[in-house]
C-alpha cells in the first residue's frame, strides 16, 4: 500500500508564500541594515585613525616649533654672553645696560640681566610691575645659581613668564650670569594655537603636573582631573595611567575621551626636551568627521530600536527563569547567617574583579573575633549570631562599592576583607575605624560586649594568583605576627615564609634533641640580700643542638607554646632538675630550692600537677625544693581562672612554692596578688630600668612592702649594678637575680661558681 503524501490545501498556500516572501525581505532589511551600519562604523574607525594620525602630527609639529624657538632664545642669551664676556669687558653699567636694552629689545626679553654672584646686577630696565624685591627673588632661584655652575637652563616664575639662564664665562671662571625673562602675554601668544581653524587650546605643563604656561583659558586644565567622565570604560582608565607613565618617561601620546560636558576630545601630550616641561593640547575629535558622527549616531539608534523588539521577546524567556535562579543564587552565595556573602561568594567576586585589578592596589583581609566561643557560651547561640550580622553589616558600611571592595563571612567567626588600599599605614587606618564603629553599638540591640580582632592582611601584587592562596595568606599573616603587637594588623611577608620553614625545621628536631638531651639546664642563682648566700637558683632551658649550635629560646619557646610541645619540654627540663637535685644530695651538697617554668599549656587540665608530682617522687626530692614559676598571662586567662586556682591549691598541698613571674612586664594587676595564693613575687627587670627617679622608686618601695604585708617573698630580677643592689637592700627586698652576681650558667660551671 502506497503511503500518503500530505499536501498543503490551495487556500493556504498564497499564505505561506506571503509569509517565506515577508521572511526573506526581512531578512533581507535586517541585514542591509547590519551591513550599512557596520561599513558605517567601519568608515568611522578608519576616518578615526587617520584624523588621531593627523592630530598627533600637527601636535607634534607644533611642540617642536615651541622647544626650537625656546632653544633659540636660550641660543641667542648665549651670544649675549658671549658680547659680555669679551666685546663689553670693562665698560661701565650704563653702557651695559644700554647695550642690554637694545638686545632685550631685539630678542624680545622683558627684562635682560647680567647678575655676578655678589648679587650685583645690571638691568636692561625694570618691568613696571617687577619690583626690587621680586629681582631679589630670581636671583635665589635654582636655574640662575646653575648658570654660576656652567649651566644653560630655563625655569619659570609664578606669573607665568619664562626665565633663562646661561653663564657668562672670563678668563676660564664665571662669574656672572645673564639672564633673560620673557612677558606672559608674549609666551601666550607662542603657544596660541595656529592649527585646527583656532579650535585647539594648549598649556605647557611639568611631570607633576604643575602649570609652567597657561593660555588665557586655563579652565581646562586646571580641572583636568575631573574633565574625564565618570564611567566604567577600562580603556579610558588605562589610557590615562599611560599617559601619565609616559609623562614620566618623556615618551608623546595622544588619548581619546569624553569630558564632564559630553565632548568627544583628543589629549595630546609632547615633551617639548626642556627641562621636563611638557605640550598638552585639547583638540575636538569631531573636528573633521563631525558630519559623519552624525550620520552614524542615527545607523546606530536604528539598529538600537530593533534590537529593543528582540530584547523584549528576551525578556519572556528571562522571566520564566529569574525566580529559579535567584533561589539557587541565594543557596550557594548567601551566607545563611548574616544574609550577606559567603566564601564561595567572595570567591566568585575576586574571580570577577582580578583581570582588571592594578598589582598592589588591593589586599585581602582576615578578621577573626577573639574568644568568640565565650561569646557563645555567655549569650547563646542566637545573640552570638546577632552579634555576627551586625559586624557584617559593619564591615558592609565602611567598605567603598564604588572602588570595587567586598566584604564577606567565611565560617564561624571569620570574615574577609578585599580593600583598594595600597599602603599598611592605609589599610591599618581603614581597620581602627572599623573597630571604632563596630565598639559603637549604634542602632543596634545586640548585646554590647567587649570585641577584639585577630587582623593579617596580603598585599595583592599578583591578581591573578588563587584567592585561597591570598586568604591563606593573610590567615598566616596574623599566625605569625610579632609579639606585642596587640590590636594591630599583620602582613605577609617573604620573612613569614622563612620563619614557617625554620619552624618546621625545629619542629623535626624536637623529638630527636629530647632523647639526645641537646636541651640543657642553666642555673641563675638568686642571692638574699640580708645573708648575703644564694638561696636558691632558677632553671633556664638552652638548646645546644650538635648541628645547629646554640638555638635561642625566643626562637623555640614561642613555637613550641603554639604547638603544644612546651608541655613535654617542661617535663623534660623539671625531670633533669630533680636528678641534679638528686646527685647533690647523694654527693652531700646542700641543694637550694630550684624554679621551674610552668607554662599556660599545663592548665587546659585540672590535673597537669600529676606528672610533676611522680617525677619528684621517683628522684625522691622533696617537694619544698621546687618552685612553679607561672608567667603573668595564666591569670589573665579567664576561662581557666578557677583552674589556676585549683592548681595553685593543689601546689600547696604537695608542699611545692609558686611563684609569680614577670610581675610588671604586661598589665600586671595588684588583684593578682589577692585573688592567687603565691609564695613568691619576682619584679621584671623593667621596674629597674629607670629606678632612679623619685616616682620609679617609690612604686618599687610600695611593691615590697605590699608584699611583705602579704607575707609574700620578693625576687628582684635584672639587676645589673651594685646602685641597684643596694637600693633594694636598703627596702628589704629579699632576693636578687641577676647579672650583678651572674648570667645564667651552664651545671658545672655553676658549681663551680658556688665553690
Amino acid at each position: 500500500m502506497k503511503k500518503k503524501v500530505k499536501t498543503v490545501p490551495d487556500y493556504q498556500r498564497p499564505l505561506m508564500l506571503r509569509g517565506v516572501q515577508i521572511s526573506i525581505i526581512s531578512a533581507v532589511v535586517v541585514l542591509t541594515l547590519l551591513v550599512s551600519i557596520w561599513n558605517a562604523a567601519d568608515l568611522k574607525r578608519v576616518l578615526n585613525r587617520s584624523t588621531q594620525q593627523y592630530l598627533y602630527d600637527v601636535a607634534t609639529q607644533t611642540a617642536r616649533e615651541i622647544s626650537e624657538t625656546m632653544q633659540h632664545k636660550m641660543e641667542d642669551l648665549e651670544v649675549v654672553a658671549d658680547s659680555v664676556a669679551k666685546g663689553l669687558a670693562g665698560v661701565s653699567d650704563e653702557e651695559l645696560a644700554e647695550f642690554l636694552a637694545r638686545k632685550a629689545d631685539i630678542m624680545e626679553f622683558s627684562p635682560l640681566l647680567v647678575i655676578d654672584r655678589d648679587g650685583g646686577m645690571v638691568s636692561s630696565g625694570l618691568h613696571d610691575d617687577l619690583e626690587r624685591e621680586e629681582m631679589q627673588d630670581i636671583l635665589n632661584l635654582s636655574v640662575v645659581k646653575d648658570a654660576f655652575e656652567g649651566k644653560v637652563g630655563a625655569s619659570y616664575l609664578e606669573g607665568q613668564e619664562i626665565i633663562y639662564s646661561v653663564p657668562v664665562p672670563s678668563g676660564g671662571e664665571i662669574q656672572e650670569a645673564a639672564v633673560g625673562i620673557r612677558e606672559k602675554e608674549k609666551m601666550q601668544a607662542m603657544i596660541a594655537s595656529k592649527s585646527f581653524s583656532g579650535n585647539s587650546l594648549s598649556c605647557i605643563i611639568n611631570i607633576r603636573g604643575e602649570v609652567i604656561l597657561s593660555p588665557t583659558d586655563l579652565k581646562p586644565f586646571m580641572q583636568l582631573e575631573d574633565i574625564f567622565k565618570n564611567d566604567s570604560d577600562s580603556r579610558v582608565v588605562n589610557e590615562i595611567y599611560g599617559m601619565k607613565e609616559n609623562l614620566k618617561s618623556g615618551r608623546n601620546g595622544m588619548l581619546k575621551f569624553t569630558s564632564a560636558a559630553q565632548e568627544e576630545l583628543y589629549l595630546s601630550y609632547n615633551s617639548l626636551n626642556i627641562n621636563d616641561w611638557v605640550l598638552l593640547t585639547l583638540i575636538p575629535a569631531d573636528i573633521i568627521s563631525e558630519g559623519l558622527d552624525r550620520y552614524v549616531l542615527r545607523s546606530f539608534l536604528v539598529l538600537g530600536f530593533s534590537a529593543v523588539a528582540f530584547l523584549l521577546l528576551l525578556m519572556i524567556v528571562y522571566r520564566l527563569f529569574h525566580d529559579s535562579r535567584k533561589k539557587l543564587e541565594r543557596f550557594a552565595f548567601i551566607d545563611e547567617v548574616t544574609g550577606g556573602m559567603n566564601q564561595a561568594a567572595f570567591h566568585m567576586k575576586y574571580l570577577e574583579l582580578a583581570p582588571d585589578m592594578e598589582p598592589t592596589a588591593y589586599c585581602i583581609v582576615q578578621l577573626n573575633v577573639k574568644k568568640f566561643k565565650l561569646i557563645n557560651e555567655r549569650y547563646g547561640i542566637q545573640e552570638a549570631n546577632g552579634i555576627l550580622r551586625y559586624i557584617y553589616q559593619v564591615l558592609e558600611r565602611n567598605i567603598d562599592r564604588k572602588k570595587n571592595e567586598f566584604a564577606a563571612r567565611s565560617q564561624s567567626d571569620q570574615f574577609f576583607l578585599c580593600l583598594r588600599e595600597a599602603s599598611r599605614e592605609g589599610i591599618q587606618a581603614r581597620l581602627d575605624k572599623i573597630f571604632a564603629d563596630i565598639k559603637a553599638f549604634e542602632d543596634t540591640d545586640v548585646p554590647h560586649c567587649e570585641l577584639s580582632f585577630q587582623q593579617g592582611a596580603c598585599m595583592i601584587d599578583d591578581p591573578s594568583r588563587d584567592i585561597t592562596i591570598l586568604q591563606d595568606r593573610a590567615r598566616l599573616a596574623y599566625q605569625y605576627g610579632e609579639m606585642g603587637t596587640e590590636n594591630l594588623c599583620m602582613f605577609y611577608n617573604d620573612n613569614i615564609v622563612e620563619q614557617m620553614k625554620k619552624e618546621q625545621e625545629l619542629n623535626d628536631l624536637f623529638e630527636k634533641s629530647i632523647a639526645n638531651r641537646d636541651f640543657q639546664v642553666y642555673l641563675q642563682p638568686k642571692v638574699g640580700l640580708e645573708s648575703g648566700r644564694i638561696e636558691g637558683a632558677e632553671a633556664l632551658v638552652r638548646w645546644n643542638h650538635p648541628e645547629k649550635g646554640f638555638i635561642f629560646p625566643s626562637d623555640f619557646i614561642p613555637l613550641f607554646e603554639k604547638n603544644g610541645k612546651i608541655c613535654q619540654l617542661d617535663l623534660f627540663m623539671f625531670e633533669e632538675v630533680c636528678a641534679l637535685l638528686k646527685r647533690w644530695s647523694a654527693e652531700g651538697k646542700n641543694p637550694v630550692p630550684v624554679s621551674v617554668n610552668l607554662s599556660r599549656q599545663h592548665f587546659q587540665s585540672s590535673r597537669c600537677l600529676e606528672p610533676f608530682i611522680e617525677t619528684a617522687d621517683k628522684y625522691g626530692v622533696a617537694h619544698e625544693m621546687i618552685e612553679f614559676e607561672l608567667t603573668e598571662s595564666i591569670f589573665f586567662d579567664y576561662g581557666q581562672i578557677n583552674r589556676v586556682k585549683d592548681v595553685i591549691r593543689q601546689m600547696h598541698e604537695q608542699r611545692f612554692r609558686c611563684s609569680l613571674d614577670d610581675f610588671g612586664s604586661g598589665f600586671s594587676s595588684l588583684g593578682l596578688l589577692k585573688e592567687f595564693d603565691v609564695d613568691v613575687l619576682k619584679l621584671d627587670r623593667l621596674f629597674f630600668l629607670d629606678m632612679y627617679s623619685e616616682k620609679a622608686k617609690d612604686v618599687i618601695a610600695c611593691l615590697i612592702d605590699l608584699a611583705k604585708r602579704l607575707h609574700v617573698k620578693t625576687v628582684a630580677e635584672g639587676i645589673e649594678d651594685s646602685r641597684q643592689l643596694e637600693y633594694l637592700r636598703s627596702l628589704h627586698c629579699d632576693m636578687v637575680q641577676g647579672y650583678v652576681f651572674s648570667r645564667p650558667l651552664p651545671v658545672q660551671e655553676y658549681e663551680g661558681w658556688i665553690s
